[in-house]
């Protein structure tokens, strides 16, 4: 197939090239490089000897984002971009409102016109909000914590929305939880531009001291050991999640969790980081960060029945992965 994968050069949508191309799809980028690097584009074709066809266009202008469709054809669209910090959509809502919920729109709107019957959107956990856990597909929407996660919920029923009276276009949409890790060759992997927002990339900045100390956002949630538990994913996991997606999408509408199944604790995470690669992370308690839950991991099994999806590499697999990225692009 030749798929539009929105937000390609960022951390999650990279891998998912890097998949894409090795099970023989070829792939068109485009991303307006907010939170990713045009270097992405050569280290991608170090890896998969392809370099994709990369647009430098935001998706919220629908006529650029149309000049692209008209230039191709697309069999699938997987959509990325979109702007993902929690605590930043707290502070500022209208930006995430507009970004996330137009570049769902738009390409909605144009697979329509253009006939591309395959989207797989990138949904997240945050929209189970705070319920009992582990979270499966089939509970209420709850995102009433952030607007990040109320974008997630709302670009999910657009898409499903339109499914429902379009019979020809099938949605697949994934909702998954803390992707953490990094390609295994250390050439691309997560770095967020300024302060990270999540914990993985915050570790790793602190290890190799571009950043003091770690803040570690409460530790008095009820959990084993009062800091948040989440449930955390290898980013090429993740990325064959997506492959498999699109390749065995033939129904209206889609929803699988991808996650691993376990929560694990930030002091937890931590923990696995220093053992994994003989490091010390200095740490500080701070308070609870707006917008967090005390716990969110998943049940995994719909997406492991239907895709024939898990999870195969480790927590030290992800700890070990990161620090080998995060050395390698210093």
């Amino acid at each position: 197939m030749n798929i539009l994968v929105s937000g390609g050069t960022g951390y999650i949508g990279s891998h998912t090239v890097v998949e894409l191309i090795a099970a023989g799809h070829s792939v068109v980028i485009v991303d307006n490089l907010v939170n990713s690097k045009i270097e992405t584009l050569d280290k991608i074709e170090k890896i998969s000897g392809v370099k994709p066809t990369f647009y430098h266009v935001d998706c919220t202008d629908l006529d650029k984002i149309e000049a692209i469709f008209k230039l191709h054809t697309f069999d699938g669209i997987i959509h990325f971009a979109g702007l993902k910090a929690v605590g930043e959509s707290v502070t500022i809502p209208l930006a995430y409102y507009y970004n996330n919920l137009v570049s769902t729109i738009n390409l909605s709107q144009l697979a329509l016109k253009y006939k591309v019957n395959k989207f797989v959107f990138s949904s997240s956990a945050t929209v189970y909000g705070d319920q009992k856990v582990p979270f499966s597909e089939d509970m209420a929407l709850l995102p009433t914590t952030n607007p990040y996660g109320e974008t997630k919920a709302m670009s999910e029923r657009i898409l499903r929305d339109t499914a429902s009276v379009n019979k020809d276009f099938h949605v697949s949409i994934l909702r998954y939880f803390n992707p953490v890790g990094a390609h295994s060759s250390g050439l691309i992997g997560e770095s967020p531009n300024g302060i990270p927002n999540n914990l993985m990339p915050y570790i790793q900045k602190v290890a190799n001291k571009k950043l003091p100390i770690l803040s570690v956002y409460g530790n008095d949630y009820d959990t084993p050991d009062g800091t948040g538990v989440r449930d955390y994913i290898h980013v090429v996991d993740l990325a064959k999640g997506h492959v498999l997606a699109i390749e065995k999408l033939v129904d209206p509408v889609e929803i699988y969790n991808l996650g691993s199944g376990d929560g694990v604790s930030v002091l937890e995470l931590l923990t696995a980081f220093e053992t994994a690669n003989k490091i010390e992370i200095p740490y500080k308690i701070v308070d609870r960060r707006a917008g967090d839950i005390a716990s969110s991991y998943a049940d995994a099994s719909k997406a492991y029945k239907k895709l024939g999806w898990k999870t195969h590499k480790t927590l030290i697999d992800m700890c070990k992965d990161t620090w080998k990225f995060e050395k390698s692009n210093k």
